[in-house]
């Protein structure tokens, strides 16, 4: 990861958590069901944008390093990795 995303992305997290506690309070205060449903779909974007963003930090370092780097066994590891990952997101 790109130390200088560091900071944006915990921001973002730190975002997505309060809202996670924010849907946990609706739960306890008995709110309506489509207003918690919202809440939660609005988390599933916020945490689609942050995922985004690692992604495109891992294309642009860690793949990129390996690629100008030319270990190819370094190059099949690193698109190994990113295979099981969108294989695991596709599931």
């Amino acid at each position: 990861m790109d130390r200088s995303d560091k900071p944006k992305l915990l921001n973002r997290l730190n975002r997505i958590a309060g809202q996670v506690r924010g849907i946990t309070r609706m739960v306890d205060e008995d709110r309506y069901c489509i207003d918690i449903l919202t809440q939660i779909q609005a988390v599933r974007a916020a945490l689609a944008q942050v995922e985004s963003e690692l992604l495109k930090g891992h294309l642009g370092h860690c793949i990129e390093g390996a690629i100008a780097g030319g270990d190819k066994a370094e190059q099949r590891r690193k698109a190994a990795e990113l295979i099981q990952l969108l294989e695991r997101s596709a599931r």
